[in-house]
């Protein structure tokens, strides 16, 4: 039977006033491989753990822009070149009349963008993480806060990172194992 590999470490806090400095001093330290896990969204706390801007505003522009663009071309396509038809006498290229697809479909490819970006991004959905492992951390989404540092981590160090994850305040320590 393999022998299992050590994943990283889990650090767990009691609240969101102690995971806070945690998360600088972990960003201090240099480590790159590593995330907070929270039940509630705590405010600054992706500026605490040296997160820059998400991409998901640009993706939602340039899907937004993309699904104007084809909307205004579809349009323009039937009624200019493929299928050209007179109404009361209205010119065949008539913008303003495109205009409620065009927004609809800029909004409607903005909105996917937006949904399917940030599960992209996020790398959802994860059906196993070796995480999901430890009986503890299912408590993440109740009333406890956790860092995870990983040992893929350049600076990982079992024993000072535990020892600096101590003195950061965490009520429990954890070993995580890779299935």
């Amino acid at each position: 039977m393999a022998e299992k590999k050590v994943f990283g470490l889990l650090a767990e806090f009691d609240s969101a006033q102690s995971i806070y400095p945690a998360c600088e001093a972990v960003r201090d330290e240099g480590f790159k491989h590593w995330d907070a896990h929270v039940p509630f969204p705590v405010h600054g706390l992706d500026r605490a753990m040296g997160l820059g801007p998400s991409k998901v505003p640009w993706i939602v522009l340039g899907m937004g822009l993309l699904g104007a663009t084809l909307g205004f071309t579809l349009e323009w396509w039937t009624m200019v070149v493929e299928y050209p038809t007179p109404i009361a006498g209205k010119p065949f290229f008539s913008w303003p009349a495109f205009v409620p697809v065009t927004f609809e479909l800029g909004v409607l490819f903005a909105s996917l963008g937006a949904v399917f970006g940030m599960f992209g991004i996020n790398r959802m959905p994860t059906f196993h993480h070796p995480l999901f492992s430890s009986e503890r951390f299912g408590a993440f989404s109740d009333d406890k806060f956790f860092i995870s540092i990983e040992a893929r981590d350049p600076l990982f160090d079992e024993r000072k990172t535990k020892k600096l994850l101590k003195k950061l305040g965490a009520t429990h320590i954890e070993e995580v194992m890779e299935e």
